[in-house]
């Protein structure tokens, strides 16, 4: 089956690297780093490569490099003669990855994963000769954990989560997923749920550790640019939609548009879009509407106010989640107005804010409820649900505190999952 895979993977190779050129006509960073990709590297004096310890954790995109941050921080404190190659899948991803942890200077280096077959991987390991692998969260690779069981890397599965969906597609592939459960040498889950799933793979040690996402510590400077942002808004009430997926956007704007004497009077609606190619398309989108927009890329935050005649703003940065959730009153976290699975609603409840949450949240399933359980979090039915349970929450500043306060404790109980990693892994660095 793992023979199947590889040929697969030459055979689609082409149309692979096509796809990512097409990509790179919205977003230019995939047409970059190509020699990472196919695990092409320079020579091994000009790499800048050290004589340190090299730890690997690669993180596909965004979403699981901004949940890597705290255990890459630890990771370097813990190690500190160490080095950390973080991977990627997604330019988004590596400019998280930047962003983030650009206060390590050179003890952290970057580059894409390359693609998964025997050759690619082999050369990237001949290259960094990582002592441990750590994949974060959902990523299992055939080749990558056959070829670091051959070189002696133990493979770590960090943060680890497998919905009931998930579970099936990988049954489904049989020998080559079983094969390849079999080479982790360790998985600290998120859940005992998520365990007993990775279990049924054939995973050796499985462990639960809980969610490293609630040991995030939000940077000062997030902080800092939330109270600029807010003071340019000024008392406006403030909805946040954050991490909207493709189709969501039509449904909350159409509710909005169709509840203007529901909400507070002057609610300024905030739309982050999860993907930034996605930007200009949702722009028009408001603009379509009659709804008059503003980027936040536009606003200087120089102490000027934004203009009161707008009425949506459109999140259009990189990396400043922590402070458009620092600006909102309350916060939609989306992905879950469609049966996409969700998002994390972590980040909102860690900055003490009331969060809202759709039907569709099979990827957060546990995390969800216990936030619902805990009052920090309400769940909507649809679009329309939404509008009218944020004016409740807009109009009650009581309950919305009292929501708020339950959600930065549900995030404040469940700490503590970085050093319950950590402790694991000492084992095999």
């Amino acid at each position: 089956m793992r023979l199947f895979y590889s040929v697969m993977w030459w055979l689609a190779l082409p149309l692979v690297l096509a796809r990512l050129w097409l990509r790179g006509r919205k977003e230019p960073g995939y047409r970059q780093h190509w020699g990472e990709r196919l695990g092409l590297y320079r020579r091994i004096g000009a790499s800048g490569r050290a004589a340190a310890p090299v730890l690997w954790v690669h993180a596909v995109s965004v979403g699981e490099t901004r949940a890597a941050e705290p255990l890459v921080d630890a990771l370097l404190a813990d190690y500190p003669q160490s080095r950390i190659i973080l991977t990627h899948m997604t330019p988004t991803g590596r400019a998280t990855g930047k962003a983030l942890f650009a206060k390590h200077g050179d003890r952290l280096l970057q580059s894409y994963l390359p693609y998964d077959t025997g050759s690619m991987v082999s050369r990237f390991i001949r290259h960094f000769r990582p002592q441990v692998c750590i994949l974060m969260e959902t990523e299992v690779w055939p080749n990558l954990i056959a070829v670091c069981g051959a070189k002696g890397v133990p493979v770590v599965l960090a943060n680890a989560r497998l919905s009931e969906r998930s579970l099936r597609k990988a049954t489904r592939l049989g020998s080559l997923m079983q094969n390849a459960a079999r080479g982790i040498a360790l998985v600290a889950a998120q859940t005992e749920a998520d365990a007993q799933r990775i279990r049924s793979l054939g995973v050796p040690r499985v462990e639960v550790t809980g969610s490293i996402k609630f040991d995030v510590v939000v940077p000062d400077t997030a902080l800092a640019i939330g109270a600029s942002l807010r003071a340019a808004i000024g008392e406006r009430p403030v909805l946040l939609c954050a991490s909207t997926r493709e189709g969501e956007e039509e449904l909350i704007l159409q509710a909005y548009v169709s509840a203007p004497s529901a909400l507070p009077a002057a609610t300024l609606l905030l739309i982050v879009p999860r993907h930034p190619q996605r930007f200009d398309e949702v722009e028009k989108m408001i603009a379509a509407r009659g709804l008059t927009v503003a980027r936040r890329s536009q606003l200087a935050l120089d102490g000027s106010a934004m203009p009161h005649s707008v009425e949506v703003l459109l999140g259009d940065s990189m990396g400043e989640m922590f402070a458009y959730y620092s600006a909102c009153d309350v916060a939609f976290v989306g992905g879950s107005l469609m049966p996409l699975g969700g998002q994390n609603l972590i980040e909102p409840a860690a900055l003490g804010k009331p969060v809202l949450i759709g039907q569709h949240t099979f990827n957060f399933e546990l995390v969800t409820e216990d936030a619902l359980a805990a009052g920090g979090a309400q769940r909507i039915t649809d679009a329309a649900d939404l509008m009218s349970t944020a004016a409740l929450l807009l109009s009650n500043s009581t309950q919305r505190a009292t929501m708020g306060d339950n959600a930065l404790a549900f995030a404040n109980q469940h700490r503590g999952a970085t050093r319950r990693t950590l402790s694991l892994l000492k084992d095999l660095i």
